[in-house]
């Protein structure tokens, strides 16, 4: 009896495996993205200015493409019951290159391990100011050990900064589940493995705010496009 009933649930469980499907779609940003403004401060100190012979870089808010590809954008299914995977997922990393945080937008699950690296010889503090999560405030040296951090609360944009160099920031999302993706460089987003079913699914831009829709997957996936513009 007890062989029959884990057959059972063994076949219900490849049942739920078969149907599942990607979700997909295309992130647009609609008019004309707002002028990004050179970060000036960096001139008030000689070692980071150094850096950069040719020009100050500049902030990197709105990544549009030439079309209207809108990056950056954390997209994920909401009030799913699928518990976090981070335990087991292969670290995050963020870096700190040139006096900036590479990539300034990062999502990641609870539990999931988020390497922090220094790929600079500067002093850097890794200062995290969550509001959900415990606050952190740590020195790491130029080309100094990694930091290991993990969250085990969801948030929306944690904040990284460092206190150092206050131009320096990054946002990181923490989710609670496996179902989220990013938008790439092409405004493009694949939620891996979703199984069948009806979902809210949410779009959200540190600046331009949070989109959903609702989408049911099937085998084949579902497809969902998202467009964003200034309010």
């Amino acid at each position: 009896m007890k062989k029959s009933l884990l057959l059972i649930v063994l076949g219900l469980f490849a049942a739920a495996q078969i149907h599942a499907g990607d979700v997909t779609g295309t992130i647009t940003f609609k008019g004309a993205a707002p002028a990004e403004k050179e970060l000036t401060p960096i001139k008030d100190d000689p070692n980071c200015a150094m850096l950069y012979p040719a020009g100050l870089p500049k902030t990197k808010f709105y990544v549009v493409g030439a079309n209207g590809e809108l990056a950056d954008v954390i997209v994920s299914l909401k009030g799913i019951s699928d518990k976090s995977t981070g335990a087991s997922a292969a670290p995050a990393t963020l870096d700190q290159k040139g006096a900036l945080y590479v990539p300034q937008i990062i999502a990641i699950q609870t539990g999931q391990k988020l390497i922090v690296k220094n790929s600079d010889q500067l002093v850097h503090n890794v200062h995290t100011q969550p509001t959900a999560n415990p606050e952190s405030n740590q020195v790491q040296m130029g080309g100094g050990p990694d930091l290991t951090y993990t969250f085990d609360k969801p948030e929306a944009f944690l904040k990284f900064k460092c206190d150092v160099h206050p131009w320096m920031f990054a946002w990181v999302t923490v989710v609670d589940h496996p179902y989220f993706a990013m938008s790439d460089k092409d405004g493009k987003f694949t939620i891996k493995n979703v199984p069948a079913g009806k979902y809210t699914l949410e779009a959200a831009h540190r600046k331009l705010g949070t989109q959903t829709a609702e989408v049911e997957v099937k085998a084949d996936g579902a497809a969902q496009n998202f467009t964003f513009e200034v309010k």
